[in-house]
């Protein structure tokens, strides 16, 4: 029998877990949520071993689905969401029931002492960390400093997401450079934590793991986690890398200039290169690709499929209620809905910044909203804006990256959003570009995280197979008559993306 990978994508909202043949074909895959903690304003938190938890859970799922093939696992190998700081003390202890995840932005006042001392343009390009600075892990670990000292004198480590997992799996602790490159503190082009950063934030080097390439086997599985799993102690962890750079990777990005469009709950327009894509006037962000001597460079939006659905949720519980009593799928209605509604949505327009601005808008604080509702508009026309503004801001965003960097002529789009061809053809129109659609849809994250087990463990010689893996099942060409409509639009977009940035502005100073 041939040999097995246990691939997972830790990401924001559960952990997936595939089980992958040697050839990179899914044989199985099951999802377990956990729970994010919303404990004070801007303080986003997740228990590390809710993590553990589903990640055991899906991993003995997998093998109860599948249980001629336990002797046959390889390794086990992790895609997991970024910036995250776990602090352990020497003895391995967790000292922290629940920490920081990546959209945790309690830590404004140590990024603020911090670029009091250390030029921003300098610092972003070095890092290439476009998102909002107190994102970045070393100003969460200031904040555990000034915040817990009692805690932060007991740090032996502070790791991320997916080598917290590895810690469980292996007794050791490594990171790779795609999740390195998110510390804060890493220089892209050096490839090293950079001294002066570090000293500039008070931090001791010696608080952050070691980096490896994400190919790196870490070890094999202790006697516990093999127990615990109902695996051979000799399955080998192979180190992986950030959730980013992991889809980038099962996205096809695996050559000079290729992009891909990830349309989830939050989206971004990403592409891979031999040098990073800087500019500090949009601040692209980027990481380190999980294949070496490479950056996958990205530009966002923050509420996209999660703007779609708060529309559906909040504007569409007749919709909802007929997709329970008829056993529709909910987003096949929404599509009929939009159908129906014209290009343009009879000039109605939606920004939706619902969760806030991403470095490629306006503000920090812009919020989203209609703009030219009046009495005649439906239901259809605001389900066919929502879905249009979603593409127009990611448009813009898209320009972004066509002004500093050389991109391929065709577009992948993965993620949720990726299956209603409707969507696509609105993207393709909007971007002026051909869109494909594979038979890696969701998948994307998962993929790369297998080859990258693939490849540490020598099943696969290099990525190149990644290509081999996708089937374009579809390409949506751009009609030039709805391209001469968007681009009509476009502008009366941008205005109204710097008009709510202003808005935005506002509102959040007022006190009521």
């Amino acid at each position: 029998m041939s040999k097995k990978i246990i691939a997972c994508d830790l990401g924001t909202g559960g952990n997936k877990a595939s089980l992958y043949d040697a050839d990179g074909t899914c044989l199985e895959s099951t999802f377990v949520p956990y729970d994010t903690l919303y404990p004070k304003t801007g303080w986003h938190e997740q228990r590390p071993m809710d993590w553990w938890s589903s990640v055991v859970d899906s991993i003995r799922w997998l093998l109860e689905k599948r249980p001629s093939e336990v002797k046959t696992v390889e390794c086990i190998v992790f895609s997991g969401h970024s910036l995250g700081v776990v602090p352990l003390a020497r003895d391995g202890k967790l000292l922290r029931d629940h920490t920081p995840i990546w959209s945790d932005n309690r830590s404004g006042e140590q990024s603020k002492r911090f670029f009091d001392m250390i030029d921003y343009s300098d610092w972003y390009m070095t890092t290439g960390n476009g998102f909002p600075p107190e994102l970045y892990s070393v100003f969460k670990i200031m904040w555990y400093r000034d915040q817990e000292p009692d805690i932060f004198k007991k740090i032996y480590k502070i790791i991320g997401t997916k080598d917290f997992i590895n810690f469980m799996l292996t007794g050791k602790i490594l990171t790779d450079y795609s999740y390195a490159s998110g510390s804060g503190v890493y220089d892209l082009k050096k490839w090293h934590y950079a001294q002066t950063f570090l000293e500039t934030a008070g931090i001791p080097q010696e608080l952050l793991p070691e980096i490896v390439e994400s190919t790196h086997i870490v070890g094999e599985l202790t006697r516990e986690s093999a127990d615990i799993l109902g695996l051979d102690r000799k399955v080998k962890v192979v180190c992986g890398g950030v959730d980013n750079s992991c889809m980038a990777l099962g996205s096809r990005n695996i050559y000079e200039g290729r992009v891909y469009t990830s349309l989830g709950s939050s989206s971004w327009i990403a592409v891979s290169s031999k040098d990073p894509i800087l500019d500090i006037q949009t601040r692209p962000f980027v990481f380190t690709h999980v294949i070496p001597e490479m950056f996958t460079s990205a530009v966002s939006i923050f509420a996209a499929g999660s703007s779609l659905n708060w529309v559906k949720e909040n504007m569409c519980r007749d919709l909802i209620d007929k997709a329970n009593a008829s056993g529709q799928d909910v987003y096949d209605l929404i599509n009929e809905s939009v159908s129906l509604s014209p290009i343009g949505a009879n000039k109605l327009l939606f920004n939706p910044s619902l969760a806030g601005g991403s470095s490629q808008e306006p503000s920090p604080h812009i919020r989203g909203c209609f703009s030219g509702l009046d009495l005649g508009h439906t239901q259809n026309d605001i389900l066919r804006s929502c879905m249009e503004g979603i593409a127009l801001n990611l448009g813009l965003a898209f320009d972004v990256l066509k002004k500093v960097s050389k991109l391929s002529e065709e577009m992948l789009l993965v993620g949720g959003g990726s299956k209603s061809k409707l969507w696509r053809q609105i993207f393709a129109d909007v971007y002026n570009i051909p869109i494909l659609k594979t038979n890696i849809g969701q998948d994307a994250g998962s993929l790369g995280a297998c080859a990258i087990g693939a490849v540490g463990t020598k099943l696969w010689r290099d990525f190149k197979r990644i290509d081999d893996i996708h089937e374009i099942h579809e390409i949506n060409k751009p009609i030039q008559s709805n391209v001469k409509k968007y681009s009509i639009l476009r502008p009366v977009f941008k205005e109204l993306q710097k008009s709510q940035g202003i808005i935005g502005n506002m509102l959040h100073e007022i006190e009521l």
